[in-house]
C-alpha cells in the first residue's frame, strides 16, 4: 500500500546524534542505519531518535533491526536482501510496521514484491563511494524500469544521488531521493541538508 510517509527527501543517518542535528531542521524522512552496534545501544538510538522525530512530525525508518523496532514500537522499517531472507515478516506486520526492501535486480524485486512491502528501493543508481557494491551503477533507465513494474508503491532511488542529479532521478520514475554522502562529506552538513529542503519544497509540489 502506497504510504504517504516519504518525502521526497529521505537522508540516512549513521546514529541518533545526527537524527537530533537534522531533524529539527524540518526534514521529514530519515532512516537509522546503525553498523556494528550492541542490542542494548540499537535500542537506545531507535528509542532518542523517535523521541526527536515524534517531537518534529518526522518518519523514523530502522534500517536492518527488525527485533528491536518492533521492541521500541517503530513505525517504519527498511530491509535488505539477506535481511529480509532472515526476517520474521509476519511478526513484523503483527507489531504493524510498515516496511522497504533494498532491490538490485530484477531477480532481487520479484522477492521484495512477494513480501508485499510499503515501498521498493533501488540502487546504486550512480556509483558511490559509501560501500562496496557488486552491483554496477543502475542508471536511470532502470528507474523507470521499476517504476513501471511496481506502479503505485513508492520507488526509493538510492546511491550517488546529489542535488545536482535528484531532479533527472524523480524525473525518471522515482518517488524518493535516499542521501547519504552528499550532505554526510559536505563542509557544512547542516546548510547542505538546508538546499536539499529547499529542493524538496519545489518538487513535493
Amino acid at each position: 500500500m502506497p504510504t504517504p510517509l516519504l518525502d521526497v527527501f529521505y537522508p540516512i543517518v549513521p546514529d541518533a546524534d545526527w537524527t537530533a542535528r537534522l531533524v529539527p531542521l524540518g526534514v521529514r524522512t530519515i532512516q537509522l542505519r546503525l553498523k556494528d552496534a550492541t542490542h542494548d545501544e540499537i535500542v537506545r538510538q531507535i528509542a532518542a531518535s523517535r523521541t526527536v522525530c515524534d517531537a518534529h512530525g518526522c518518519t523514523l525508518i530502522v534500517n536492518d533491526h527488525w527485533r528491536e523496532a518492533i521492541e521500541q514500537k517503530a513505525a517504519f522499517l527498511h530491509l535488505g536482501q539477506e535481511d529480509l531472507a532472515t526476517a520474521d515478516l509476519a511478526a513484523i506486520r503483527r507489531a504493524g510496521l510498515e516496511f522497504g526492501i533494498s532491490t538490485h535486480s530484477p531477480e532481487e524485486l520479484d522477492i521484495a514484491l512477494a513480501a508485499k512491502p510499503d515501498y521498493v528501493a533501488l540502487g546504486p543508481v550512480y556509483e558511490t563511494k559509501l560501500k562496496i557494491m557488486k552491483w554496477a551503477p543502475q542508471g536511470l533507465e532502470r528507474v523507470g524500469v521499476w517504476k513501471k513494474r511496481i506502479g503505485a508503491l513508492p520507488l526509493v532511488a538510492i546511491a550517488g544521488i546529489t542535488l545536482a542529479r535528484a531532479d533527472g532521478v524523480l524525473d525518471a520514475g522515482a518517488d524518493s531521493c535516499a542521501v547519504v554522502t552528499d550532505f554526510l562529506t559536505a563542509p557544512d552538513p547542516d546548510a547542505r541538508v538546508m538546499a536539499w529542503l529547499a529542493w524538496a519544497e519545489r518538487r513535493r509540489g
